[in-house]
């Protein structure tokens, strides 16, 4: 992603901040805060309190506001600096941090680490100068999320910065690796607010959003697939940690649908049991999917396998993944019966390669992107990957990972590539003349209504998904890749 202005959504704070300025007592002397200033060629000192923490900034600007001609030279630091100060965690995307600077006027925001301690400055004229006036208004527009009602803005505003990145340049694939991030980050904001209402838990556990979500494939219209690994516990304290999972799940849940993400009609969310168990108890459930392959155990792995950690400890996540590779690779006929099923998601054109009408009761031509192009191309990517032990989970990466591995070719994973990323565009650009007909966000597109050329590239990429989808379904029922 090197197309200017994007690292703005995609970066984080760490990677744009400056060194940390001057780190002072209040007490100090307004005079040796200048020179410190001077000397150390910044423009800020920061006020630290006997922990290690600020508790105010001395910028350029108050320097001239407050303190020349206005102020003895020996007035302590603490009559002079901006109290409070500002600041955000070094791991913080910078979008973030760029909308906050934004929203309050800010020349500078203070860096800080796990403990609050200063470890570096971002300066406005910096962080800006990579980005479009258009891009640093959408930003300002997503970075006021402070609650669930904020957090929808976010949510509704992201259709404004997805057709923003689109008239940069930005690819589409691109485009929707960001929003899935922003939803990311919604989903680990309501957490916080989540547990600042619920109170400590017994036990801890990590956050899982699983399928598109997991993939970092979101379009604009998302639904909830998420889970809950809580760390093992006794069966003696089952009755403790379950009074406290339940109701927080609960909310969770509503919390996220508050915040613009629609519960899943599946009820793939915390709130089931199915999703919410120890990690013990998430391994028992894969290797019992992959031991009995029923209809339920294939839609669920389908759904389930493409997880990712979002909040709390990665490493349950990352074990309960290498259970998983380990399962699937001593029950290949899971896999088998699972290519079996995926199959039946066929490519959108016709025997003569017209376009299928996936919505025959109104006029038109109208084809599910999703399900009739992408998700054919999605799930013969994700059997594959499974086969041979890859950890990506995002379709693009698998791929990429696939041709290293060599069980296909670079120029086919190119092709792949490609393949995804016009059906995306394709579908990217109908959500966003939804939103802007306010209509809701939806997956059919009236191809035949595009342009010839654009229709022509869409026939090649489903034709050459379709290929690869039929050479992963015979990989599973005898072939060899």
């Amino acid at each position: 992603m090197s197309t200017p202005g994007l690292a703005i959504f995609t970066g984080r704070v760490a990677a744009a901040m400056r060194p940390v300025p001057p780190l002072l007592s209040p007490a100090t002397p307004v005079a040796e805060a200048v020179a410190a200033m001077s000397a150390a060629n910044q423009s800020s000192v920061i006020a630290v309190d006997g922990t290690g923490r600020a508790v105010g900034i001395l910028t350029e600007r108050d320097v001239l506001r407050r303190v020349a001609f206005l102020m003895p030279a020996d007035a302590p630091l603490a009559d002079a600096m901006s109290a409070p100060v500002r600041s955000v965690p070094m791991d913080e995307h910078l979008y973030r941090a760029v909308g906050l600077m934004r929203a309050h006027g800010l020349r500078h925001l203070l860096v800080v680490d796990a403990e609050g301690r200063p470890i570096g400055m971002l300066r406005r004229f910096e962080t800006y100068a990579a980005a479009s006036s258009r891009l640093l208004a959408a930003v300002e527009t997503l970075a006021r999320g402070e609650d669930e009602a904020g957090f929808a803005a976010t949510r509704s505003a992201q259709a404004g910065l997805a057709r923003t990145l689109l008239d940069e340049g930005v690819p589409a694939a691109d485009v929707i690796e960001v929003v899935s991030e922003i939803n990311l980050d919604i989903h680990r904001w309501v957490v916080e607010r989540a547990l600042a209402a619920a109170g400590p838990p017994p036990v801890p556990f990590t956050l899982l959003v699983m399928g598109s979500g997991g993939r970092g494939e979101s379009q604009l219209a998302p639904d909830q697939d998420n889970g809950l690994i809580l760390q093992d516990y006794s069966d003696a304290r089952h009755t403790e940690v379950d009074a406290w999972f339940v109701p927080f799940a609960e909310d969770l849940n509503a919390r996220l649908e508050a915040a613009g993400f629609p519960l899943c009609k599946g009820h793939v969310m915390a709130r089931n049991p199915v999703w919410r168990k120890t990690l013990a108890r998430w391994k028992a459930q894969v290797t019992l999917w992959a031991e009995r392959r029923s209809p339920v155990a294939l839609l669920f792995g389908d759904i389930a396998f493409d997880f990712r950690p979002v909040w709390g400890d990665p490493a349950p996540s990352h074990e309960l993944r290498g259970h998983l590779m380990h399962t699937l690779a001593a029950h290949p006929a899971f896999l088998g019966a699972l290519s079996a099923e995926d199959a039946k998601m066929t490519v959108g054109l016709r025997f003569w390669g017209g376009f299928r009408d996936d919505e025959p009761d109104r006029p038109g031509v109208r084809t599910d992107l999703k399900r009739s192009g992408l998700m054919p191309l999605v799930s013969a990517t994700r059997l594959l990957a499974l086969k041979h032990g890859v950890l990506e989970t995002g379709t693009r990466a698998r791929l990429a990972a696939l041709a290293t591995l060599g069980p296909i070719a670079r120029a086919e994973a190119d092709g792949l590539t490609e393949a995804f990323e016009r059906l995306a565009g394709a579908l990217l650009r109908q959500q966003l003349a939804d939103a802007t007909a306010g209509r809701p966000p939806g997956t059919l597109v009236e191809l035949p209504a595009l342009p010839k050329s654009e229709q022509t590239a869409i026939r090649a990429a489903m034709k050459r998904v379709a290929a690869f989808q039929k050479g992963v379904e015979s990989a599973f029922g005898g072939g060899v890749w």
